[in-house]
C-alpha cells in the first residue's frame, strides 16, 4: 500500500489536489511525531486560514481506521500514524510474496536507455581509475533492468589515435609475440611507457609513429593485424576483471566504429550554417552560450572526440530510439559533453534534451596519483587481488574452520572494492583505503555481507520461513525495520532518478544496523511461537532485501563468513 496516496485521498482540503497533497506528505525526523505529516503552510493562501488551524480542522476531520490509527495538528502540521500491526503485516506479506523481485517495477517498460560506460582504452592497462565508471555505469544498467527499462550498455573503446602507431613503432623496436604472451597488458603498457622515454630523446621515433597510425587508417596489412593483436590482448584481460566485477555489455562499439559515420554529420553541420573556420580548423561558435567553440575538425582535417562523440549520439538515436542516452564519465570531461550537447541541440536534435553526462569523482591510493606515460599505474586487477587476499586473511582469523573460505573471501574482496567506490556520492574524489573497506564493522558491503549471513543462520536455526502473521504488539525495535524494509521501492526509485547508487549501498548498511539492534535486543528462537514465526519472518525479509540491494550493485552475498 502507498500510504501517502491513502492518506491524501482522505483529506478534503480546499483548492488543493489529491495529487498535490500526496506530494506535500513527508516522513518526520522524529518517529515520535508521527509517520508521516502534512504541513499546511502552503494551504493558508487557497483556504484563507491560518496554518495552525487548518491543521487542526484536518486533523478533527480526517476518519481514523485500521490503517491510519492516529492524527494529531502540531504546529501548523497534521501527523498521521500508520498501524504499526498493519503496516508490519503489509510489508512482510509483500516481501514474502515477491521475494527476489521485490523493489522492482514496470515503470521504465517500452522505453530504452543506452548506458555508456567503462569504455578502456585499447592496449593500456585497467587501472584504479576505470573503477568508478565501471560499477556505476553497472549499477545504473541493473537498477535500469529491474525497474523495467532496456538497457543497453556501451563500452565505448579508446581504439583510435596516433597511441596505436606509437605503440606499433614500439612493438617493431623492442617488443616480440612472446614479450606479449608471456607479460600481457603489461608488457604492452611497458613498451608504451618506454616509447615516451625513447621519444624524449629522439624526435623521429614521433614522425614514425604517426605514420604507422596512417598505415591504420589506410588498411595496411602488418599495422592491421598488429592493431588487432592489441585489441584482443586487451578484450581478453578486461574481460577478466569484468567477469569478477559482474559487468557486461552489450555494445563495444569504440571510437573506429565512427569512421565512416562522422562525415554525414561533418555535412548535416556544413548544411545548416554551424561550421565556421578558425585558424584552420572547423568549429561550431558557442561564444553565445557562453562555451568555447566545438572543434569538428582540426586544420589538418583530423576528427576529434567531439566529432565521434557526436557521430555516435546520432547512431545511437537512430539505432536504439533511446528514451534517455547516460554517459558515465569523471567531471574533467563537464565542457565537453555540454559543447557536444549543445551542438545536437543547434543541429535540430530535440532528443538532445535526453542526453545526460553522469559525472563522478576520481578514484586514488592513498600512495598517490598515476601516470600511465610515466609507468605510475595502479592496476585494478592488484587492488581487488590485494582486497582478496586480506578478505581471506580476516576470515580465516575470525572463522578458521569454515568452509570454502577462497571463494567466500573472493566475493567479499570484489564486493568491498565496488561497494568502495559506490558508497559515497558519484561526484566526490574518493581515496581508496584497504583498512577501510574490508572493515567488518563499518559502513562496508562486509558489514551488511555479515549481517545477510547471521540472518540467513537464524533461518536455518529457526526451522521455518515464518509466517506474515503480525502480533496485536509490534516492539519498536521490529517496527524500526519494517519501517526500513518499506523504504526499499521509494530508494531504488530516487536512485534512479538522481543515477546515484549510493543511495541503495547506504541503504543497505541503514537496514543491516536496525536489523543487528533488533537481533540483539529480541529474542528471535527463544520467543514464544506466535512472536517467533513472525520475527523469523521479519529476518527473511531483511535477507531477501539486502540481497536484492547488494545485487543491484553488482555485489554477491556469502552463505555464511
Amino acid at each position: 500500500m502507498d500510504f501517502k496516496e491513502y492518506i491524501a485521498a482522505r483529506i478534503t482540503a480546499e483548492g488543493v489536489s489529491q495529487q498535490e497533497l500526496c506530494a506535500m506528505l513527508a516522513v518526520p525526523p522524529d518517529t515520535q511525531m508521527g509517520d508521516y505529516a502534512l504541513p499546511c503552510f502552503r494551504l493558508a493562501k487557497s483556504m484563507r486560514k491560518a496554518p495552525v488551524r487548518i491543521a487542526e480542522e484536518l486533523a478533527a476531520a480526517y476518519p481514523c481506521d485500521a490503517v491510519v490509527c492516529g492524527v494529531q495538528a502540531v504546529n501548523g502540521y497534521v501527523n498521521f500514524r500508520i498501524d504499526r500491526a498493519f503496516w508490519a503485516g503489509q510489508t512482510v506479506s509483500r516481501i514474502l510474496a515477491e521475494r527476489e523481485a521485490y523493489g522492482s517495477s514496470r515503470e521504465g517498460e517500452g522505453k530504452t536507455v543506452c548506458i555508456d560506460y567503462s569504455s578502456v582504452n585499447i592496449a593500456k592497462p585497467f587501472h584504479i581509475g576505470h573503477l568508478s565508471t565501471t560499477v556505476l555505469g553497472s549499477a545504473l544498467y541493473k537498477l535500469h533492468k529491474f525497474l523495467g527499462y532496456t538497457p543497453v550498455g556501451i563500452n565505448h573503446l579508446g581504439d583510435y589515435g596516433t597511441q596505436f602507431g606509437k605503440l606499433i613503432c614500439a612493438y617493431l623496436h623492442w617488443g616480440s609475440r612472446e614479450l606479449l604472451e608471456e607479460g600481457g597488458l603489461r608488457a604492452l603498457n611497458e613498451l608504451y611507457v618506454r616509447f615516451h622515454a625513447e621519444a624524449e630523446k629522439n624526435e623521429a621515433l614521433n614522425e614514425e609513429a604517426r605514420a604507422y597510425f596512417k598505415k591504420i587508417e589506410d588498411g595496411d596489412a602488418q599495422a592491421v593485424e598488429l592493431f588487432e593483436l592489441f585489441k584482443s590482448l586487451t578484450l581478453k584481460e578486461v574481460g577478466k576483471i569484468y567477469e569478477l566485477l559482474d559487468v557486461h555489455f552489450d555494445s563495444w562499439a569504440g571510437e573506429s566504429f565512427y569512421n565512416d559515420k562522422m562525415q554525414p554529420v561533418i555535412d548535416e553541420l556544413e548544411a545548416k550554417g554551424l561550421l565556421v573556420e578558425s585558424e584552420g580548423a572547423k568549429v561550431v561558435d558557442l561564444s553565445a552560450y557562453d562555451m568555447p567553440p566545438c572543434i569538428v575538425l582540426r586544420s589538418d582535417g583530423a576528427s576529434l572526440y567531439a566529432t565521434r562523440d557526436i557521430a555516435a549520439a546520432v547512431y545511437r538515436k537512430n539505432t536504439y530510439d533511446f528514451y534517455k542516452c547516460l554517459y558515465v564519465v569523471a567531471y574533467q570531461q563537464d565542457l565537453h559533453f555540454k559543447q557536444v550537447f549543445k551542438v545536437l541541440e543547434l543541429m535540430g536534435k530535440e532528443w538532445a534534451k535526453d542526453l545526460v553526462h553522469v559525472a563522478y569523482g576520481m578514484v586514488s591510493l592513498e600512495e598517490g596519483s598515476m601516470s600511465t606515460r610515466k609507468g605510475r599505474v595502479v592496476y585494478l586487477k592488484d587492488v581487488i587481488d590485494r582486497c582478496i587476499e586480506k578478505a581471506l586473511s580476516i576470515i580465516t582469523e575470525k572463522n578458521p574452520s569454515l568452509e570454502n573460505k577462497e571463494q567466500i573471501a573472493k566475493t567479499v574482496g570484489v564486493g568491498a572494492v565496488i561497494f568502495g567506490a559506490l558508497y559515497n556520492n558519484k561526484i566526490k574524489d574518493i581515496t581508496f583505503s584497504y583498512d577501510k573497506v574490508l572493515n567488518f564493522e563499518g559502513e562496508t558491503s562486509c558489514y551488511v555481507q555479515y549481517t545477510c549471513a547471521r540472518a540467513r543462520s537464524v533461518l536455518e536455526k529457526g526451522g521455518a520461513a515464518g509466517e506474515a502473521k503480525v502480533p496485536a504488539d509490534v516492539a519498536p525495535q521490529e517496527f524500526e525495520v519494517v519501517k526500513k524494509l518499506a523504504e526499499f521501492p521509494e530508494v531504488l526509485r530516487a536512485a534512479l532518478e538522481k543515477y546515484e547508487p549510493c543511495f541503495i549501498a547506504r541503504y543497505c548498511v541503514d537496514l543491516a544496523k536496525l536489523y543487528n539492534k533488533f537481533y540483539f535486543d529480541c529474542s528471535i528462537l527463544n520467543a514464544a511461537p506466535p512472536v517467533r514465526s513472525f520475527r523469523l519472518a521479519l529476518s527473511e525479509c531483511v535477507l531477501i532485501t539486502l540481497q536484492n540491494g547488494l545485487g543491484l550493485l553488482g555485489i554477491g552475498v556469502p552463505e555464511k563468513m
